[in-house]
């Protein structure tokens, strides 16, 4: 018996976005055709790596089969998507074959593009080389941090847009936390960022808090310096430094133990198809998130070109608003559903403390709770437990089944 081949709403990836609003329309109208398209056997909770690599969280716990999270009456095309074609509302698989569909939603995630630094696919996982954006990776990260005694450590920061902008210095942070309680910062271990931006965090009200702890562990901040390549046998990397009149010259350090975050775009069947703008992301309006040209197709989570932060909290919030949005359009709902670039970053500074930062678009903090609950401006114990104990929980639980707390849109006319 053939595979179906044709589905009102085909949802391509089954990551946090794909599954959240899949759950999110299947609660609204249970009786939808869905396809989700995703070759993945297991799904990550990918924010808890940072937990895992400064020492405080299971990595296992951040593992899950992929079949049990398939929401129920979902149909799961096990495949790898190779292309799109829009103008005959096609889907094409890497077998060759096509998926019709009605409507589609794109949710692959982003692309991260290791082999964009030379040398580092060759590198990671030993000399001191490794990387929080890995599952395999993130407890080698811990060990590294428990066995320097002295040396360079360095932390490193692609261009943006990169999924959770503030991840490589959360990694630093929490090392640095390890090592200033042994009494090794500043005296026996030198702990280097070297970011390509030239801000320490985009969004200015929150970086006051950072720097605290920037100067408590004697962190040398190195601004407009991109990773392009690494040797790990001779533990070198190769850094590009942009000058302030745009002039650029290459700058080699040594290094004991060096946390990368690769740079990141979207997955060439994206940058490659009719769906992407001339950056190679989805092209949607950063409102409805509904496709530009095509008003059939809807994005969301990393792999569209809303100016908004890449992080999970950001997909959250953006489930349901498509959800509608798509619905409103089937004549199923009314009313639209706007998203106001809403995204989160726990930014854990030390082993027990965060500052949480929650912006929308234009950098507009949008907290989720009053400040005598939580002050997202300054280090908090309870947004630590919310990050480390509720989150986790929240994700599997809530996000995943169409559980929308705190996020459900209001719709306009």
């Amino acid at each position: 018996m053939s595979e179906k081949n044709h589905f009102s709403i085909v949802i391509v990836g089954a990551g946090a976005g794909g599954i959240s609003v899949a759950a999110s329309l299947l609660k609204r109208k249970p009786d939808l055709q869905i396809a989700l398209i995703d070759k993945a056997e297991k799904n990550y909770y990918q924010p808890g790596w940072t937990l895992v690599g400064g020492g405080a969280f299971d990595v296992a716990a951040t593992e899950r089969a992929m079949a049990p999270l398939i929401p129920k009456g979902t149909h799961w095309i096990k495949s790898e998507v190779a292309g799109f074609d829009p103008d005959n509302n096609q889907v094409e698989l890497d077998d060759g074959r096509r998926i019709g569909y009605d409507r589609l939603i794109v949710a692959p995630g982003l692309k991260l593009n290791w082999a964009g630094v030379e040398g580092l696919p060759e590198a990671l996982g030993k000399n001191g080389v490794t990387s929080n954006y890995r599952f395999d990776l993130a407890p080698y990260t811990w060990e590294l941090v428990q066995k320097l005694k002295s040396g360079k450590a360095i932390f490193t920061q692609p261009p943006m847009p990169i999924k959770c902008a503030g991840a490589p210095q959360k990694a630093m942070y929490l090392s640095s936390d390890h090592w200033h309680k042994q009494g090794l910062t500043g005296s026996k271990i030198d702990v280097q960022m070297y970011n390509a931006g030239g801000v320490l965090f985009g969004v200015a009200d929150y970086v006051p808090a950072l720097m605290e702890y920037v100067k408590k562990y004697q962190i040398t901040l190195n601004f407009m310096h991109n990773l392009v390549k690494i040797d790990g046998d001779s533990k070198t990397a190769w850094f590009v430094k942009t000058g302030a009149d745009g002039s650029k010259e290459t700058v080699e350090t040594q290094y004991d133990m060096i946390h990368v975050c690769p740079p990141q775009q979207a997955p060439d069947f994206v940058r490659s198809s009719a769906l992407a703008d001339a950056a190679g992301w989805v092209d949607v309006d950063q409102a409805t998130l509904r496709h530009k040209k095509y008003n059939n197709i809807w994005s969301l989570g990393d792999v569209m070109n809303a100016p908004n932060a890449k992080t999970m909290a950001a997909a959250r919030k953006q489930a349901p608003i498509v959800a509608v949005n798509m619905l409103s359009d089937m004549g199923v709902l009314k009313g639209i559903a706007e998203y106001d670039g809403y995204g989160s970053c726990p930014l854990t500074v030390e082993k027990g403390k965060i500052v949480l930062a929650e912006f929308g678009f234009g950098g507009k903090l949008l907290p989720s709770f009053p400040d005598w609950i939580i002050n997202g401006t300054q280090p908090t114990r309870a947004a630590w437990i919310l990050k480390k104990d509720f989150l986790p929980w929240m994700y599997w639980n809530g996000m995943l089944k169409g559980r929308e707390w705190m996020v459900t849109p209001t719709t306009k006319p």
